[in-house]
């Protein structure tokens, strides 16, 4: 079986998080790496670096809040870890999810079974329009989706290339992470998804640590300056059927 090193992404204020996850994965015998979250909250907006405030806002149709700053910089910066490292894969996860014991299993067939992805999502939060590439020994379906966004970059494995291309790509802040993740047909990353979740979130993701709904609602734009964020979307829509198909 393939090895893969797994980066968990945790805030220094949450150490309950960690101890969560490194207790389940020790008991499932299981390595992992702790990295630093980075506390967006914790930094001044006038000290965001590479950051398109403008087509961030026009393409998602709200400003850019703190706690999505720093998602995409821990991220950022577990990409340039992994490429920094002599391994040829890695899972990243988020700390608040769940390992399930016969995760890195189902993982390496999926490797197996499609070499050429650079990066599959264990973990989404829907999975509308599926269509299959794929099937591995575990029953694990794997392809694309002609709906999205999906949502969520709780957990996705992502190989050498995938990472380069990604770092490449999408340093500059214009969507949310997650929704950069998925976005292959500008990255030229070779994105796919599982039909269903290997892992799952767990208690703590009760508690965003980005932001809440009310907290989404404040920033969005409404009326007729939300118009071109339509117009962008749909364009994205067609562009993912496109990918997928």
């Amino acid at each position: 079986m393939e090895t893969f090193v797994i980066y968990v992404i945790n805030l220094e204020r949450s150490p309950d998080r960690w101890n969560t996850i490194l207790s389940q994965a020790n008991s499932i015998g299981v390595s992992i790496e702790r990295v630093p979250g980075v506390d967006g909250c914790a930094i001044r907006s006038g000290d965001w670096i590479n950051v398109d405030e403008k087509k961030f806002e026009l393409r998602n149709g709200r400003k850019i809040l703190p706690g999505e700053y720093g998602c995409y910089k821990a991220h950022l910066s577990v990409l340039e870890m992994f490429v920094a490292s002599p391994h040829s894969a890695a899972i990243i996860v988020e700390d608040d999810v769940d390992l399930t014991e016969n995760f890195l299993p189902r993982v390496a067939a999926i490797r197996d079974h499609l070499p050429s992805a650079e990066l599959v999502k264990l973990l989404n939060h829907r999975a509308k329009g599926f269509r299959e590439s794929i099937v591995t020994a575990y029953g694990d379906r794997v392809g694309r989706c002609l709906h999205g966004p999906q949502g969520s970059a709780a957990c996705y494995l992502v190989t050498r290339s995938g990472a380069i291309k990604l770092l490449d790509q999408i340093q500059t802040m214009r969507y949310p992470y997650d929704i950069a993740l998925e976005r292959g047909w500008k990255t030229g990353v070779e994105v796919y998804t599982v039909a269903n979740n290997i892992v799952n979130l767990s208690k703590h993701s009760t508690n965003s640590q980005i932001a809440d709904r009310s907290q989404y609602r404040a920033v969005k734009i409404r009326g007729l300056r939300k118009m071109s964020t339509h117009v962008i979307r749909a364009i994205e829509y067609l562009r993912r059927i496109w990918y997928a198909l």
